[in-house]
C-alpha cells in the first residue's frame, strides 16, 4: 500500500563501484564485482530530471570513485541545468587541476575529498595504492578553485589516536569543514568491525581533541560522527526510511540508503523499468519500513519512535538477523547485549596495523598489503 511521503529531498547518484582505492572501511556491497551493468549518461540524465520533478534539491555524486565516470561533467551539467545544488564525493585520485576547473566550469558547487589517514604512509596502507601526496594537491586545487574546502576522514581504531594530526593537516589545507566520520559497520567495515572499532577511551579522547580544537579554530567547522556502537539511543537512519534520501545504485537499483541491497525478503526496484515517481510512491520496498505499523516491542509503543523511527534497519539485520527489529544500538532493545558485547571486545589492546588481518576491498590485495 502506498503512502503519501511527499517525494525525496537527497539524492544520492552511486555512479560506479568502481574505484582506484581498496579501503577495508569501504560502503559498496561485497559482491560489488557482480552487480549489472552502469546506467548510461541518458539514462542518469532521466533519473536526475525524475528526482527533480519530484522536489530533490541535493544531489550527491558518489561510488566507488564517480571521477571514474567519463560523463561526469556532462551529469553535472544537467544537474545545474535542473537546479540541484551539487557535492563531489571523491578520493580526488583520478582529478588534476584540468579537470577541477572543467567540474567548475560545469557548475559543481562542492567537493568532498576524504583522507585516510594524516601521514603518507598509513593513508596509503589503507587505500591500498600511494593517493596521499595527490590527496594534498587536489585539496589545494580544490580550494585554488573557490570551492568550499570540505575534507571527510573516516575514524577507526588505527587512526583516531592522531586525530591532532589529522586536524593540523586540515587547517595546513585551509578547510572550511572537516567532517570526522566514526567508521559506520555496514560493507567491508562490516566484514572488518573487530579490527577497526576503536575503545571507549580512544573514542573519548578524539571527542576531547575535536571539541578543544573547535574552540581553537572557529573559522573552521568540524564535525565529530560518534559511531553508533556507543550511543544509547539510535539514529534517526536516512531521517526515516523513504522519507528523505533516495540512493540509486551504479545498476539502477533504487534504495532507501546505501546499505539496503542486502536486506532478504525485500525486491528493490529499478531506474530502467519503473519511474522515480512509481519507484518512491508504489513499490513494496520503498513503503515495506514507512509509517510504524511494522514495528515490533519495544519500538511499537516507544514515544521515541517518531523521533528515531527504530533506528537502522540494515543495522538490525546485521545483529540480529531481523531487519524488523529495534536496532540494538538501543538499550531499550531485547538484543543490547550483543553492542555491549562487541563494545567490550574493543577494550583490548591495539594490533599494529600492519599485522590486522583486513580483508581489503579487493581480496587480491589483502594478503601482500598486510605483509609491506
Amino acid at each position: 500500500m502506498a503512502t503519501d511521503t511527499g517525494g525525496p529531498l537527497w539524492l544520492l547518484a552511486e555512479l560506479t563501484y568502481a574505484c582506484p582505492l581498496q579501503c577495508p572501511y569501504c560502503s559498496n556491497p561485497l559482491d560489488f564485482a557482480a552487480q549489472g551493468k552502469e546506467l548510461s549518461t541518458d539514462e542518469w540524465k532521466t533519473v536526475l530530471r525524475d528526482a527533480r520533478a519530484m522536489g530533490a534539491l541535493q544531489l550527491g555524486f558518489s561510488g566507488g570513485e564517480p571521477l571514474l565516470r567519463r560523463d561526469l561533467e556532462a551529469l553535472v551539467a544537467e544537474a545545474r541545468r535542473l537546479g540541484y545544488y551539487t557535492n563531489l564525493i571523491t578520493s580526488g585520485v583520478g582529478m588534476d587541476e584540468t579537470r577541477v576547473a572543467a567540474l567548475k566550469d560545469a557548475g559543481l558547487d562542492h567537493i568532498q575529498i576524504s583522507f585516510q589517514a594524516s601521514e603518507a604512509q598509513l593513508n596509503d596502507f589503507i587505500a591500498g595504492t600511494a593517493a596521499f601526496e595527490h590527496k594534498l594537491a587536489m585539496a589545494r586545487a580544490v580550494k585554488a578553485h573557490g570551492y568550499p574546502m570540505v575534507l571527510n576522514a573516516v575514524l577507526h581504531r588505527h587512526n583516531i589516536d592522531s586525530i591532532g594530526d589529522i586536524l593540523d593537516m586540515a587547517l595546513e589545507l585551509q578547510a572550511d569543514y572537516i567532517e570526522l566520520a566514526n567508521t559506520q559497520y555496514y560493507g567491508w567495515a562490516w566484514h572488518n568491525r573487530a579490527e577497526l572499532l576503536p575503545s571507549r577511551e580512544q573514542l573519548q579522547n578524539a571527542q576531547a581533541v575535536a571539541e578543544d580544537y573547535q574552540r581553537r579554530a572557529a573559522a573552521m567547522k568540524i564535525y565529530f560522527v560518534v559511531p553508533d556502537y556507543y550511543s544509547n539511543r539510535p539514529k534517526p537512519c536516512m531521517q526515516g526510511w523513504g522519507r528523505v534520501f533516495l540512493t540509486v545504485a551504479p545498476d539502477g537499483t533504487a534504495l532507501p540508503c546505501q546499505a539496503a541491497r542486502q536486506l532478504p525478503g525485500l525486491q528493490f526496484p529499478n531506474v530502467r523499468d519503473q519511474s522515480v515517481r512509481a519507484i518512491w510512491k508504489d513499490s513494496g520496498a520503498f513503503n515495506h519500513f514507512r509509517g510504524y505499523a511494522w514495528m515490533k516491542s519495544p519500538c511499537r509503543n516507544c514515544p521515541e519512535r517518531e523521533r528515531d523511527f527504530g533506528g537502522c534497519r540494515c543495522q538490525a539485520y546485521l545483529l540480529t538477523g531481523d531487519a524488523a527489529n529495534a536496532d540494538p544500538v538501543c538499550d531499550k532493545s531485547p538484543e543490547h547485549g550483543r553492542i555491549l558485547e562487541t563494545v567490550a571486545r574493543a577494550q583490548g589492546p591495539r594490533t599494529p596495523v600492519r599485522e590486522v588481518p583486513f580483508v581489503f576491498r579487493n581480496t587480491r590485495n589483502s594478503k601482500a598489503l598486510c605483509s609491506r
